[in-house]
């Protein structure tokens, strides 16, 4: 790795924290308490899986309720928020979070079921272009919903999906080889779906490349920003993106299972050619009440919407992303690089010698806010174990030998990087505790 070898001691944690030109915004947080050792507070560097909550939650969830109990359902014209419109309450600041422009973005859905809505407008496969291109190491989901597209346009998708590997010995994909095979085999592809951080190796694509490259080939560019979204600064509007899909439920804050984010590039919004599922809320909001039989659609990502939006599970959403617009995400980027920059020159010094070494790549500007250990021996669940009962560390395994660590800048601390890369050397090099 190239990182900054740095003091390894707890002091020189403490000073980089004292320091640092945006304090961490620990105390708006509810951080879980420590399993084990002199901390109260747990050392939280798994919200690239689940973030903290926000403790602004409660009052916007408490406004919620008590609008329901006084009005009913006069709540949908009449609460401090009223319900009917709430979705476009969260419109702006998903898309300063995103880089998109306000008519591109919605907040609607989960994750994968907007993935689905997505390909079903954008991938329309021909005789001659019907590949989706995936990464090799996609998350589970994508690689499931893809296939599933795939035979719905009775395609079979060991035919259809076409899956890119690292070269031998790496772990993630180079630009230079996404944009070869474009340029070499561009001409069936349909659909390029690429996920904006590795979830595993927390490795950041060229997202601008790499949909230029798309594109240039003819084909449609989505992105699944589950692990981008609140993580790295993102232009999807500029860039070009045809489509993206993400979650609020990592490093957004928001909550498990909420509810999710989209975006359509403007160019596709005004064309009623496209393919889509439509529901009640893909109707023009001043018509929907006349109760017409047929659709009248508005020329934003609104129109991609199905139903009312749950009021209770956008709440937490809408105080999550104040959260963001306050701070800024060029500032946590800044705030994130420093985190990494120091966990990663921790990890140098502290793996020297130990069956463990870090697969996240070693250039700052190619990975978010997740670095991440392969072990050699012990499973990385029962590492992770290890580190929350023993050492009051609290990280994310993906097996059977992936340890996350994730420094989210909004709440964690140069401490907590210390915490977790003395305890990972602790209980990969010392004697069991306990």
């Amino acid at each position: 790795m190239s990182a900054v070898v740095a003091p390894v001691g707890e002091d020189h944690a403490r000073h980089l924290d004292a320091a640092d030109p945006l304090p961490a915004r620990r105390a708006e947080f509810h951080v879980p308490p420590a399993a084990a050792g002199p901390h109260p507070e747990a050392a939280y560097l798994a919200g690239n899986s689940l973030g903290l909550q926000p403790r602004a939650v409660r009052a916007v969830l408490e406004e919620e309720l008590a609008d329901w109990a006084r009005l009913g359902v006069e709540g949908h014209l009449e609460a401090r928020r009223p319900w009917m419109p709430y979705h476009e309450f969260l419109r702006d600041p998903a898309a300063r979070l995103v880089g998109g422009l306000p008519a591109e973005t919605v907040v609607m859905n989960s994750l994968t079921v907007n993935l689905h809505l997505m390909m079903i407008s954008f991938y329309r496969p021909t005789p001659a272009r019907y590949a989706i291109l995936i990464e090799d190491g996609a998350f589970p989901s994508d690689s499931y919903a893809v296939a599933s597209q795939a035979r719905l346009h009775g395609l079979d998708p060991a035919e259809a999906v076409v899956r890119l590997r690292p070269r031998p010995g790496e772990d993630d994909l180079r630009t230079e080889d996404v944009q070869g095979f474009l340029r070499a085999e561009g001409d069936r592809v349909a659909l390029v779906l690429f996920g904006g951080v590795d979830y595993l190796t927390g490795g950041l694509a060229d997202i601008p490349a790499i949909t230029a490259a798309g594109r240039a080939a003819g084909a449609v560019v989505g992105w699944d920003l589950a692990h981008a979204a609140g993580n790295v600064p993102l232009r999807l509007h500029d860039w070009g993106v045809d489509w993206a899909a993400w979650c609020h439920y990592k490093y957004v804050n928001a909550g498990p299972g909420a509810v999710a984010g989209c975006f359509v590039h403007e160019r596709h919004l005004a064309d009623r050619g496209l393919p889509r599922l439509q529901g009640w809320w893909s109707t023009d909001p001043a018509t929907r009440f006349a109760m017409g039989p047929e659709v009248d659609p508005v020329d934003t990502a609104d129109s991609w919407q199905l139903s009312n939006p749950p009021i209770l599970a956008l709440a937490p959403v809408l105080a999550s992303l104040r959260i963001f617009d306050d701070v800024g995400m060029e500032a946590l980027r800044a705030k994130s690089l420093r985190l990494t920059g120091y966990l990663a020159g921790l990890l140098d010094a502290l793996l020297e010698g130990l069956p463990a070494r870090v697969v996240t790549p070693a250039d700052p500007a190619r990975r978010g806010a997740q670095l991440s250990v392969r072990i050699a021996g012990p499973p990385a669940g029962e590492v992770c174990r290890r580190l929350r009962h023993e050492h009051g560390v609290i990280a994310d395994a993906r097996q059977p030998d992936v340890v996350r660590l994730a420094p989210a800048p909004l709440y964690c601390t140069h401490h907590d990087a210390w915490r977790a890369a003395t305890a990972l050397a602790a209980v990969l090099g010392g004697p069991r505790r306990g």
